[in-house]
Protein backbone atom coordinates (compact mmCIF):
# COMPACT_ATOMS: atom_id res chain seq x y z
CA UNK A 1 0.00 0.00 0.00
CA UNK A 2 1.25 3.68 -0.99
CA UNK A 3 1.60 5.51 2.14
CA UNK A 4 0.82 8.80 1.09
CA UNK A 5 -2.95 7.45 -0.17
CA UNK A 6 -3.58 5.65 3.36
CA UNK A 7 -6.40 7.12 5.53
CA UNK A 8 -5.47 4.92 8.31
CA UNK A 9 -1.78 6.43 8.00
CA UNK A 10 -3.22 9.84 7.89
CA UNK A 11 -5.50 9.17 10.89
CA UNK A 12 -2.55 7.30 13.20
CA UNK A 13 -0.36 10.56 12.64
CA UNK A 14 -3.10 12.73 13.36
CA UNK A 15 -3.67 11.47 17.03
CA UNK A 16 -0.01 11.37 17.40
CA UNK A 17 0.37 14.65 16.75
CA UNK A 18 -2.13 16.07 19.34
CA UNK A 19 -0.72 12.50 21.40
CA UNK A 20 2.57 14.67 21.73
CA UNK A 21 0.40 18.27 22.42
CA UNK A 22 2.66 18.19 25.78
CA UNK A 23 5.86 16.84 24.87
CA UNK A 24 7.65 20.28 24.37
CA UNK A 25 5.71 22.73 26.75
CA UNK A 26 8.77 22.63 29.62
CA UNK A 27 11.29 23.40 26.81
CA UNK A 28 9.40 25.90 25.47
CA UNK A 29 8.90 27.47 28.90
CA UNK A 30 12.05 26.73 30.31
CA UNK A 31 13.54 30.37 30.16
CA UNK A 32 10.58 31.43 32.39
CA UNK A 33 10.58 28.75 34.62
CA UNK A 34 14.45 28.93 35.91
CA UNK A 35 13.42 32.48 36.92
CA UNK A 36 10.22 32.07 38.28
CA UNK A 37 10.97 28.90 40.33
CA UNK A 38 14.77 29.72 41.48
CA UNK A 39 16.66 26.83 39.91
CA UNK A 40 20.11 26.42 38.20
CA UNK A 41 20.68 25.36 34.55
CA UNK A 42 21.28 21.85 36.27
CA UNK A 43 18.33 21.64 38.18
CA UNK A 44 16.64 22.66 34.78
CA UNK A 45 17.75 20.20 33.09
CA UNK A 46 17.25 17.77 35.76
CA UNK A 47 13.70 17.53 34.99
CA UNK A 48 13.90 17.04 31.14
CA UNK A 49 16.48 14.44 32.24
CA UNK A 50 13.72 12.56 34.58
CA UNK A 51 11.33 12.89 31.85
CA UNK A 52 13.29 11.45 29.19
CA UNK A 53 14.25 8.67 31.38
CA UNK A 54 10.49 7.70 32.40
CA UNK A 55 9.80 8.14 28.91
CA UNK A 56 12.40 5.28 28.98
CA UNK A 57 10.82 3.22 31.03
CA UNK A 58 7.85 3.69 28.89
CA UNK A 59 9.22 3.09 26.12
CA UNK A 60 10.95 -0.59 27.06
CA UNK A 61 7.89 -1.44 29.03
CA UNK A 62 5.52 -1.07 26.15
CA UNK A 63 7.68 -2.49 23.64
CA UNK A 64 7.99 -5.96 26.14
CA UNK A 65 4.03 -5.59 26.66
CA UNK A 66 3.08 -5.15 22.44
CA UNK A 67 5.21 -8.43 21.35
CA UNK A 68 3.50 -10.45 24.51
CA UNK A 69 -0.24 -8.89 24.39
CA UNK A 70 -0.26 -6.87 21.01
CA UNK A 71 0.31 -3.81 20.23
CA UNK A 72 -2.76 -2.54 19.03
CA UNK A 73 -4.03 -2.52 22.65
CA UNK A 74 -0.83 -1.19 23.96
CA UNK A 75 -1.23 1.64 22.04
CA UNK A 76 -4.53 2.35 22.90
CA UNK A 77 -3.83 1.68 26.38
CA UNK A 78 -1.05 4.52 26.35
CA UNK A 79 -3.22 6.68 24.46
CA UNK A 80 -6.09 7.25 26.98
CA UNK A 81 -3.47 6.98 29.94
CA UNK A 82 -1.18 9.87 28.38
CA UNK A 83 -4.66 11.91 27.82
CA UNK A 84 -4.80 11.69 31.96
CA UNK A 85 -1.26 12.14 32.95
CA UNK A 86 -1.19 15.68 30.82
CA UNK A 87 -3.81 16.73 32.43
CA UNK A 88 -2.00 16.28 35.52
CA UNK A 89 0.58 18.18 34.86
CA UNK A 90 -1.34 20.61 33.33
CA UNK A 91 -2.94 21.79 36.37
CA UNK A 92 -0.79 20.97 39.40
CA UNK A 93 2.87 21.51 37.78
CA UNK A 94 3.68 24.50 39.90
CA UNK A 95 7.06 24.21 41.38
CA UNK A 96 10.14 22.42 40.97
CA UNK A 97 9.04 19.55 43.08
CA UNK A 98 6.03 18.86 41.18
CA UNK A 99 7.12 19.66 37.76
CA UNK A 100 9.68 17.22 38.39
CA UNK A 101 6.89 14.37 39.96
CA UNK A 102 4.35 14.97 37.20
CA UNK A 103 6.60 15.53 34.15
CA UNK A 104 7.89 12.31 35.02
CA UNK A 105 4.55 10.65 35.21
CA UNK A 106 2.92 12.37 32.32
CA UNK A 107 6.43 10.61 30.18
CA UNK A 108 5.71 7.22 32.14
CA UNK A 109 2.19 6.63 30.16
CA UNK A 110 3.46 8.02 26.87
CA UNK A 111 5.58 5.22 25.24
CA UNK A 112 3.36 3.31 23.89
CA UNK A 113 2.36 6.13 21.26
CA UNK A 114 5.41 5.28 19.66
CA UNK A 115 6.90 1.66 19.48
CA UNK A 116 3.46 -0.01 19.42
CA UNK A 117 3.06 2.41 16.23
CA UNK A 118 5.95 1.12 14.66
CA UNK A 119 5.52 -2.44 14.95
CA UNK A 120 2.26 -1.80 13.58
CA UNK A 121 3.80 0.04 10.65
CA UNK A 122 5.81 -2.74 10.33
CA UNK A 123 3.18 -5.22 9.99
CA UNK A 124 1.05 -3.19 7.39
CA UNK A 125 3.63 -1.97 4.84
CA UNK A 126 6.72 -4.02 2.88
CA UNK A 127 10.22 -3.33 3.14
CA UNK A 128 9.87 -0.81 -0.45
CA UNK A 129 7.81 1.28 1.53
CA UNK A 130 8.34 1.01 4.83
CA UNK A 131 10.80 3.42 4.78
CA UNK A 132 8.41 5.86 3.94
CA UNK A 133 5.50 5.21 5.98
CA UNK A 134 7.86 4.80 8.80
CA UNK A 135 8.86 8.41 7.91
CA UNK A 136 5.72 9.57 7.80
CA UNK A 137 4.67 8.03 11.44
CA UNK A 138 7.78 9.88 12.63
CA UNK A 139 7.29 13.37 11.07
CA UNK A 140 3.79 13.43 12.68
CA UNK A 141 5.65 12.87 16.26
CA UNK A 142 8.10 16.27 14.88
CA UNK A 143 4.68 18.40 13.73
CA UNK A 144 3.27 17.33 17.51
CA UNK A 145 6.36 18.89 18.57
CA UNK A 146 6.04 22.04 16.40
CA UNK A 147 2.76 21.99 17.47
CA UNK A 148 3.09 21.70 21.01
CA UNK A 149 6.47 24.53 21.21
CA UNK A 150 3.50 26.81 18.90
CA UNK A 151 0.52 26.25 21.19
CA UNK A 152 3.02 26.74 24.39
CA UNK A 153 4.39 29.89 22.87
CA UNK A 154 0.54 31.46 22.17
CA UNK A 155 -0.33 31.00 25.66
CA UNK A 156 2.37 31.74 27.43
CA UNK A 157 2.54 35.38 26.05
CA UNK A 158 -1.23 35.13 26.85
CA UNK A 159 -0.94 33.93 30.07
CA UNK A 160 2.66 32.50 31.55
CA UNK A 161 3.48 29.49 32.21
CA UNK A 162 0.18 27.86 33.85
CA UNK A 163 -2.01 28.78 31.11
CA UNK A 164 0.84 27.34 28.76
CA UNK A 165 0.73 23.98 30.46
CA UNK A 166 -2.81 23.50 31.09
CA UNK A 167 -3.87 24.42 27.29
CA UNK A 168 -1.21 21.81 26.29
CA UNK A 169 -2.42 19.56 28.72
CA UNK A 170 -6.04 19.56 27.43
CA UNK A 171 -4.88 18.24 23.82
CA UNK A 172 -3.48 15.02 24.13
CA UNK A 173 -7.14 13.43 25.01
CA UNK A 174 -8.54 14.82 21.50
CA UNK A 175 -5.40 12.74 20.06
CA UNK A 176 -7.14 8.99 22.27
CA UNK A 177 -10.13 9.63 20.97
CA UNK A 178 -8.41 10.08 17.47
CA UNK A 179 -6.02 7.01 18.05
CA UNK A 180 -8.79 4.69 19.40
CA UNK A 181 -11.01 5.34 16.12
CA UNK A 182 -8.08 4.69 13.99
CA UNK A 183 -7.31 1.38 15.57
CA UNK A 184 -10.64 0.16 16.96
CA UNK A 185 -10.74 -2.32 13.57
CA UNK A 186 -7.15 -3.32 13.40
CA UNK A 187 -6.21 -6.76 14.34
CA UNK A 188 -4.53 -7.14 17.80
CA UNK A 189 -1.95 -9.62 16.66
CA UNK A 190 -0.50 -11.82 19.39
CA UNK A 191 3.67 -12.08 18.82
CA UNK A 192 5.28 -15.59 19.77
CA UNK A 193 6.59 -15.53 23.05
CA UNK A 194 10.20 -16.08 23.74
CA UNK A 195 12.49 -15.61 26.66
CA UNK A 196 14.35 -12.31 27.52
CA UNK A 197 17.75 -14.88 27.14
CA UNK A 198 17.04 -16.00 23.67
CA UNK A 199 16.11 -12.56 22.07
CA UNK A 200 18.81 -10.90 23.90
CA UNK A 201 21.07 -13.79 22.61
CA UNK A 202 19.42 -13.36 19.09
CA UNK A 203 20.48 -9.74 18.96
CA UNK A 204 23.97 -9.97 19.91
CA UNK A 205 24.37 -12.44 17.10
CA UNK A 206 23.36 -10.09 14.82
CA UNK A 207 25.76 -7.03 13.92
CA UNK A 208 23.31 -5.21 12.12
CA UNK A 209 20.92 -4.85 15.04
CA UNK A 210 24.05 -4.45 17.25
CA UNK A 211 24.95 -1.36 14.90
CA UNK A 212 22.09 -0.10 14.97
CA UNK A 213 21.26 -0.40 18.24
CA UNK A 214 24.47 1.55 19.40
CA UNK A 215 24.33 4.14 16.53
CA UNK A 216 20.52 4.81 18.15
CA UNK A 217 22.05 5.52 21.52
CA UNK A 218 24.33 8.17 20.03
CA UNK A 219 21.67 9.42 17.75
CA UNK A 220 19.04 9.89 21.02
CA UNK A 221 21.94 11.47 23.12
CA UNK A 222 22.15 14.52 20.20
CA UNK A 223 18.44 14.72 19.17
CA UNK A 224 17.13 14.38 22.54
CA UNK A 225 19.68 17.05 24.61
CA UNK A 226 19.26 19.74 21.81
CA UNK A 227 15.55 19.51 21.70
CA UNK A 228 15.64 20.24 25.31
CA UNK A 229 18.17 22.97 25.19
CA UNK A 230 17.51 24.67 21.59
CA UNK A 231 14.72 26.64 22.86
CA UNK A 232 16.79 28.04 26.05
CA UNK A 233 19.43 28.81 23.84
CA UNK A 234 17.91 30.98 21.01
CA UNK A 235 15.80 32.89 23.43
CA UNK A 236 19.36 33.24 25.39
CA UNK A 237 20.30 34.95 21.88
CA UNK A 238 17.49 36.92 21.54
CA UNK A 239 17.73 38.44 25.07
CA UNK A 240 21.68 39.11 24.09
CA UNK A 241 19.95 41.58 21.20
CA UNK A 242 17.49 43.17 23.91
CA UNK A 243 14.13 41.03 23.97
CA UNK A 244 12.76 40.62 26.90
CA UNK A 245 12.67 37.26 28.62
CA UNK A 246 8.84 36.13 28.64
CA UNK A 247 8.67 37.88 24.94
CA UNK A 248 12.03 36.17 23.71
CA UNK A 249 10.96 32.43 25.40
CA UNK A 250 7.67 32.93 23.24
CA UNK A 251 9.61 34.14 19.81
CA UNK A 252 11.90 31.29 20.55
CA UNK A 253 8.76 28.48 20.93
CA UNK A 254 7.43 29.77 17.06
CA UNK A 255 11.35 29.52 16.05
CA UNK A 256 11.98 26.35 17.40
CA UNK A 257 8.53 25.12 16.13
CA UNK A 258 9.63 25.79 12.74
CA UNK A 259 12.71 23.38 13.20
CA UNK A 260 10.37 20.37 14.26
CA UNK A 261 8.29 21.32 11.28
CA UNK A 262 11.42 20.75 8.88
CA UNK A 263 12.38 17.81 10.76
CA UNK A 264 8.68 16.27 9.56
CA UNK A 265 10.12 16.86 6.08
CA UNK A 266 13.21 15.22 6.88
CA UNK A 267 11.40 12.56 8.47
CA UNK A 268 9.17 11.62 5.94
CA UNK A 269 11.68 12.52 2.86
CA UNK A 270 15.18 11.14 4.36
CA UNK A 271 12.77 7.54 5.02
CA UNK A 272 12.07 7.66 1.03
CA UNK A 273 14.78 8.27 0.19
CA UNK A 274 16.59 5.41 2.41
CA UNK A 275 14.13 2.74 0.27
CA UNK A 276 15.96 4.04 -2.74
CA UNK A 277 19.68 5.20 -1.77
CA UNK A 278 19.76 2.18 0.69
CA UNK A 279 19.90 2.79 4.76
CA UNK A 280 23.38 2.99 5.32
CA UNK A 281 24.27 5.90 2.88
CA UNK A 282 21.52 7.93 4.68
CA UNK A 283 22.33 7.09 7.80
CA UNK A 284 26.24 8.06 7.29
CA UNK A 285 25.48 11.75 5.69
CA UNK A 286 23.22 12.88 8.41
CA UNK A 287 24.50 11.83 11.39
CA UNK A 288 28.12 13.44 9.89
CA UNK A 289 26.22 16.83 8.91
CA UNK A 290 24.42 16.28 12.47
CA UNK A 291 28.09 16.07 14.45
CA UNK A 292 29.32 19.21 12.70
CA UNK A 293 26.27 21.68 13.59
CA UNK A 294 26.87 20.19 17.60
CA UNK A 295 30.29 21.15 17.15
CA UNK A 296 29.43 25.07 15.50
CA UNK A 297 26.04 26.04 16.84
CA UNK A 298 26.69 26.80 20.27
CA UNK A 299 29.63 29.43 19.37
CA UNK A 300 27.02 31.26 17.45
CA UNK A 301 25.19 32.89 20.27
CA UNK A 302 25.68 36.35 19.41
CA UNK A 303 24.82 36.02 15.54
CA UNK A 304 21.81 37.71 14.00
CA UNK A 305 18.40 35.90 14.92
CA UNK A 306 17.67 35.24 11.01
CA UNK A 307 21.07 33.69 10.02
CA UNK A 308 21.20 31.69 13.70
CA UNK A 309 17.55 30.21 12.82
CA UNK A 310 18.77 29.12 9.67
CA UNK A 311 21.67 27.05 11.15
CA UNK A 312 18.91 25.57 13.80
CA UNK A 313 16.96 24.93 10.83
CA UNK A 314 19.33 22.61 9.29
CA UNK A 315 20.67 21.25 12.35
CA UNK A 316 16.81 19.77 13.32
CA UNK A 317 16.53 18.24 9.86
CA UNK A 318 19.86 16.20 10.27
CA UNK A 319 19.21 15.69 13.83
CA UNK A 320 15.69 13.91 13.46
CA UNK A 321 16.30 12.78 9.36
CA UNK A 322 18.07 9.22 10.69
CA UNK A 323 15.58 8.61 12.78
CA UNK A 324 13.22 6.36 10.81
CA UNK A 325 16.08 4.83 8.55
CA UNK A 326 17.63 3.33 11.83
CA UNK A 327 13.85 2.25 12.63
CA UNK A 328 13.36 1.06 9.20
CA UNK A 329 16.55 -0.69 8.94
CA UNK A 330 15.93 -2.61 12.48
CA UNK A 331 12.60 -3.90 11.60
CA UNK A 332 14.33 -5.46 8.76
CA UNK A 333 16.99 -6.90 10.16
CA UNK A 334 15.62 -8.50 13.13
CA UNK A 335 12.63 -11.10 13.26
CA UNK A 336 9.35 -10.44 14.09
CA UNK A 337 8.96 -12.99 17.00
CA UNK A 338 12.08 -10.33 18.48
CA UNK A 339 11.32 -7.18 16.89
CA UNK A 340 9.53 -6.00 20.73
CA UNK A 341 12.18 -7.31 22.63
CA UNK A 342 14.86 -5.23 20.21
CA UNK A 343 12.90 -2.22 20.27
CA UNK A 344 13.10 -2.76 23.82
CA UNK A 345 16.79 -2.93 24.56
CA UNK A 346 17.16 -0.15 21.49
CA UNK A 347 14.82 2.14 23.74
CA UNK A 348 16.17 1.41 26.75
CA UNK A 349 19.97 2.01 25.24
CA UNK A 350 19.34 5.23 23.05
CA UNK A 351 16.67 6.96 25.74
CA UNK A 352 18.73 6.38 28.66
CA UNK A 353 21.57 8.47 26.56
CA UNK A 354 19.00 10.94 25.71
CA UNK A 355 18.39 11.61 29.16
CA UNK A 356 21.82 12.03 30.53
CA UNK A 357 22.64 14.62 27.72
CA UNK A 358 20.42 17.17 29.00
CA UNK A 359 21.70 17.28 32.52
CA UNK A 360 25.69 17.48 31.14
CA UNK A 361 24.49 20.24 28.56
CA UNK A 362 23.31 22.21 31.83
CA UNK A 363 26.18 20.59 34.51
CA UNK A 364 29.23 22.63 31.48
CA UNK A 365 26.54 25.41 30.37
CA UNK A 366 26.74 26.13 34.55
CA UNK A 367 30.61 26.46 34.40
CA UNK A 368 30.50 29.65 32.35
CA UNK A 369 28.28 31.27 35.29
CA UNK A 370 25.99 32.77 32.67
CA UNK A 371 28.33 33.72 30.08
CA UNK A 372 27.30 33.99 26.38
CA UNK A 373 30.52 31.76 25.63
CA UNK A 374 29.58 28.71 27.91
CA UNK A 375 26.95 27.77 25.00
CA UNK A 376 29.31 26.57 22.40
CA UNK A 377 31.41 23.94 24.72
CA UNK A 378 28.13 22.86 26.06
CA UNK A 379 26.53 22.45 22.26
CA UNK A 380 29.98 20.83 22.22
CA UNK A 381 28.22 18.07 24.34
CA UNK A 382 26.15 17.26 21.69
CA UNK A 383 28.50 16.48 19.09
CA UNK A 384 29.76 12.99 21.02
CA UNK A 385 26.23 11.56 20.19
CA UNK A 386 26.47 12.93 16.36
CA UNK A 387 30.46 11.27 15.70
CA UNK A 388 29.22 8.45 17.75
CA UNK A 389 26.26 7.42 14.91
CA UNK A 390 28.38 8.06 12.23
CA UNK A 391 30.43 5.81 13.31
CA UNK A 392 28.18 2.80 13.67
CA UNK A 393 26.56 4.02 10.59
CA UNK A 394 30.22 3.71 8.89
CA UNK A 395 30.67 0.40 10.37
CA UNK A 396 27.36 -1.31 8.87
CA UNK A 397 28.28 -3.57 6.11
CA UNK A 398 26.47 -2.31 2.70
CA UNK A 399 23.13 -4.45 2.14
CA UNK A 400 22.93 -5.77 5.71
CA UNK A 401 20.56 -3.78 7.04
CA UNK A 402 17.85 -3.90 4.34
Amino acid sequence: MNPRHDGWLIAICAGRIFAYANFMVYAACLPVLREQWRISAAEAGTIASAYLLAYTASLVASSWLAERFGPRRIFVISAATSALTALAFGFFARDYASGLLLYALAAVTQGGNYTPAVMLVAERYRPESRGAAVGWLIASTSIGYAFSLAVSGALLAWGGYPLAFIGTGVLPALGAIILWSALRRVPNTLYERSKVKSSAAALWKNPAARRLIAGYTWHCWELLGMWAWTPAFLAASLSLSGAAAMDAAAAASYMIAAMHIVGAVASSTMGHLSDILGRRTVLIALAALGAALSLTLGWLVNWPAPVLVAFILVYGFAAIGDSPVLSTALTESVSPRHLGSALAIRSLSGFTAGAISPTAFGVVLDFSNGSAAGWGPAFMVFAIGGLGATWYAWRLAPGSEE
